[in-house]
This record gives C-alpha cells, structure tokens and sequence, in this order.
C-alpha cells in the first residue's frame, strides 16, 4: 500500500470525487465508468472539481473498459447498490494478489454481495459523509469536508485497516478505521432513511427537508423506526446517536445538495429504494419490527419512478 493503484469502481459523483482527491495527492488511480461521454471528458482535461477547496482541474485516467485497467491493488466499489453484484463480477478479475476492496455504498448487504466475487477476506465496509454531484461530464462538485470511516465489517481495528485509513488520509480524505463498522454503516443509514425518500419526493434539498417541520417529523419518524429494527440486529442507536449525524449535515454545506435518489430521479435513473429502504423493511419483517413510515415512503418512490417511466 506504499505506492498502490486505485480502481474506483461504478464511478459516478462520489467515485469521481473520491478518485480526483486521491490523484491530486499523488495517487495512481483509475475510474472504471458507465459513461464514454465523462471517461472522454477526463481524459481530455481532467476531472474538474468545483465547491469545496476551490475550482482545479486533477489529471487521472477514466475508461469505460474493464481490459484497459491494470491490476488493481484497492477497490473502491462505489457503484449504485442495485450494481454491485455486476460491478464486483467485473472488477474481480482485476485484482492483483492481496488487494483489497471497500465498499461506501448506501444500504446494507452491498460487503457479502462484493465478497461473493471477491472472497470475504478481501472486502472491508466503509462510509462517507461526502456529498458531491456532478454538474456536467467530467465536472464534479465537492459539498463539504466531511469524516470517512473504513472497517472490518466483524468488528475490531485491524492493522490493514489502520494503514489503509492513513493512506486514506495522507492523500487528501480524512479517513479513520472504526471498531464497529457495522454499527457506523446503520448510523449512516439513518441519514438515508430520513432524507432520501423526503428529497425524492419533493425534490427539497436536505436542508430543506429539514426546514419544513412537518417533512422534518417524517425524516425523524422514519429513522425511529430503522433504529427499532437495527436494535433487534443488535445495533443499539439511541435517540441522542441517531438523531447526530441528522443534525450535523445539516449544518454542513452538504445541506445545499439533494439526496443521490432525487438526482436519480430527475435523471430518470433507477433509485436505491431497494438497498436503502428495502433492506431495512426486509429485516423488520424477520424480526417482527413494525416499520409503517419506511414502507410508505419506499411505496411512494416506486410509484414515482413508475410513473417517470409511463410518461
């Protein structure tokens, strides 16, 4: 991990970003993208970043085709969930002996999809408090610096762990290895849970979900309910826990943006609904958790992105 390269997998706004920072401090790094239109865009004059830290332009490579890839000594998988299982068969194949793999990723289940290609051994969780968007081909914007985590998803601070967030952090993301990535990677879903659906929906941004009391009661509703069904996994997130990543971004500059499932939504793109809300939804019901608010916000986003596709 002295000297690695960096394949950042499924590259969309937050792998650009990711991407970009570490290239500008010096990393190798390759975008593996869908789209030929923002790959030729950086190829032709880097990934340009706007927002935080100022307007520059970073110099990295960006192919749409895997055999133009070389072997690959960490991936970062940061595909939308609802890809990962295709993203992971393709990116395997890259991977030098001993690499390593970190998923940040929305919602909960995208390690075992990635381990399943990958090997278990391989795979670490991550998150991310970063919020970026991007505003045309090969032109992203970074919202706010915000904390990083990395982690063994069975628990303990592991050395690799450890090296891998200092590598994280010398090149330009603050990163730390967390003892209990699972219980972090909840936490952040309660953030998902609150905001995305609300901002789908109304096309707010978070601060304004925040800002308009009665949406604010929904997104708080909405993380209660995760919370029961996280407790009954063994996660315990009180009120105080919960409510402070909420809270906190939204006093970030990351209260500008609109949620990844509103931006896919006015792409015409399908959303996460599934990772975010479903997988919560889907572990209620194996624990007999009641999550009434989930459903309904789950249920109106379907119906949203049905009725985009009809029209």
């Amino acid at each position: 991990m002295k000297d690695p390269h960096v394949v950042v997998a499924g590259a969309g706004a937050m792998g650009c970003l990711f991407g970009g920072l570490l290239a500008e401090r010096g990393l190798r790094v390759t975008l593996l993208m869908r789209s030929e239109e923002r790959a030729a865009a950086i190829r032709e004059r880097g990934l340009v970043i706007v927002g935080e830290g100022g307007e520059r332009s970073v110099p990295l490579r960006a192919t749409t085709e895997p055999g133009a890839v070389a072997p690959a000594d960490l991936v970062l998988v940061q595909s939308k969930a609802h890809a990962t299982r295709a993203v992971s068969q393709i990116v395997a194949p890259l991977m030098a002996p001993g690499a390593l793999a970190v998923s940040f990723q929305n919602g909960l289940g995208n390690e075992e999809i990635i381990a399943e290609a990958m090997g278990s051994g391989a795979v670490l969780g991550g998150l991310t408090s970063l919020g970026a968007t991007m505003e045309a081909p090969g032109v992203v914007r970074n919202y706010a610096a915000l904390p990083t985590l990395i982690g063994e998803m069975s628990g303990g601070v592991s050395p690799r762990a450890e090296a891998l967030a200092a590598l994280l952090t010398a090149h330009g993301i603050p990163t730390e290895a967390s003892a209990s990535i699972l219980t972090e990677k909840w936490r952040k879903l309660m953030l998902n849970v609150a905001m995305s659906a609300t901002s789908g929906l109304t096309g707010l941004t978070i601060g304004g979900v925040a800002g308009l009391p009665p949406l604010a009661l929904v997104a708080r509703r909405a993380m209660d309910e995760a919370a029961a069904v996280a407790l009954a996994c063994g996660v315990d997130l009180p009120p105080e826990t919960r409510y402070r990543t909420f809270d906190g971004i939204v006093a970030s500059g990351a209260a500008r943006n609109k949620t990844s499932m509103r931006r896919d939504i006015e792409a015409g793109r399908p959303s996460e609904v599934e990772a975010i809300y479903g997988s919560v939804i889907e572990r209620g019901r194996a624990k007999g958790v009641p999550t009434p608010t989930l459903e309904a916000l789950a249920a109106l986003m379907l119906g949203l992105e049905q009725s985009r596709k009809e029209s």
